[in-house]
């Protein structure tokens, strides 16, 4: 079976066999070797430096990484502006309003990129209108709602010149698109082990600038980023994480060197996503965005007429595949295609052969 999905994903041999090592107390000095190289391997990623900039480890989901990196880097007296253009974005707002952030919504249009006039004319009134200033701007990378990516270079452009922060989920972006490090804008990207760097689910990172973890709030408890941070740096942990999901990370995270890092995945990705878009193409299946508008690691594809989406679903995973729906109001019209993971040209040649078999 080939996942199609934004993660998990299909693992390589290697990977999986990782989960394979011995047994580990969490309170041991093997595992604490363990938990450095994935942490050293991540900043690694992007050539960051460790010391101005520190990767820490979560237990969680990617989501649990976003809500870590908000509850604990905006402080008490922060305010967030969240810019929104899909369901990733919502989230963000609803993790602030469940730890009652102060925070404003930017909701746009889930087909159309944000709209960075105006978050910069928001960015600039909100104290002329009476409101505290903007600490933070928070903003999903790759909004899988759709496949869109944000332009995050603009975005740090306009907190620059607004004294705002920038807080990036780039859960499904990590590994594979341009990430800029060396923006002093930047005050934390959350991510996680089971997409782009084609780990396992259950843990996640936040890469974070020391210096914004000197002012961080303490709203959550097992969420606190700066505990699991200050724990890490001793080589400790806080919790018991999740051992065979580290394993799985630090495989990978070799794996990803070893291919050649993000760059040459942005590349791998790009020629998967070039392929499935044209072929579909050729099969009367519309792209929804532009390639130029759209992440590498994710597209979205308009359901054809006359077919509904458990059709070609059940079709496809009855053949190998197994692709994903969309989302919200967009669940009737589109449909998803991920090519992170072990997937390979042979097999977009074969699920392109199976959706034209299907439409037949």
């Amino acid at each position: 079976m080939r996942l199609l999905n934004p993660g998990p994903v299909t693992l390589s041999e290697r990977v999986r066999r990782s989960m394979l090592a011995p047994d580990l107390c969490h309170r041991e000095s093997e595992f604490f070797d363990l938990q450095d190289e994935a942490r050293r391997r991540l900043l690694a990623t992007y050539a960051i430096d460790p010391a101005e900039w520190c990767a820490v480890l979560i237990t969680s989901s990617g989501t649990g990484a976003v809500e870590s990196m908000v509850s604990t880097l905006v402080p008490t007296d922060g305010r967030v502006l969240v810019a929104e253009n899909g369901v990733y974005g919502e989230r963000i707002a609803q993790i602030c309003a469940r730890y009652r952030i102060s925070c404003e919504r930017m909701a746009g249009d889930w087909l159309a990129a944000l709209d960075l006039a105006a978050i910069s004319r928001r960015l600039e009134h909100a104290p002329a209108d009476g409101g505290a200033r903007f600490t933070h701007l928070a903003v999903v990378h790759h909004e899988t709602t759709t496949g869109r990516l944000n332009d995050l270079r603009a975005l740090g452009d306009l907190c620059r010149q607004h004294g705002a922060k920038l807080l990036v989920d780039a859960v499904s972006s990590f590994g594979a698109e341009p990430l800029e490090f060396g923006d002093d804008s930047l005050a934390a990207v959350a991510a996680t082990a089971n997409k782009c760097l084609h780990g396992v689910p259950g843990v996640a990172f936040a890469i974070v600038r020391r210096r914004a973890l000197e002012r961080a709030a303490s709203r959550a408890y097992y969420l606190d980023l700066a505990r699991c941070a200050a724990a890490q740096d001793r080589r400790d942990t806080p919790f018991t994480p999740a051992v065979q999901a580290h394993y799985a990370l630090v495989e990978a995270l070799r794996e990803h060197a070893e291919q050649g890092g993000w760059m040459a995945r942005h590349r791998r990705y790009a020629a998967l996503a070039e392929q499935v878009r044209a072929g579909l193409d050729r099969l009367g299946i519309a792209a929804l965005l532009p390639p130029e508008e759209s992440s590498v690691v994710l597209r979205s594809y308009c359901i054809p007429a006359n077919t509904a989406y458990a059709t070609l679903h059940d079709g496809l995973k009855a053949r190998g595949f197994v692709i994903y729906a969309g989302q919200g109001n967009l669940a009737q019209r589109l449909f998803r295609i991920s090519t992170m993971g072990d997937v390979s040209a042979a097999d977009i040649d074969r699920l392109l052969e199976s959706c034209g078999e299907l439409l037949r």
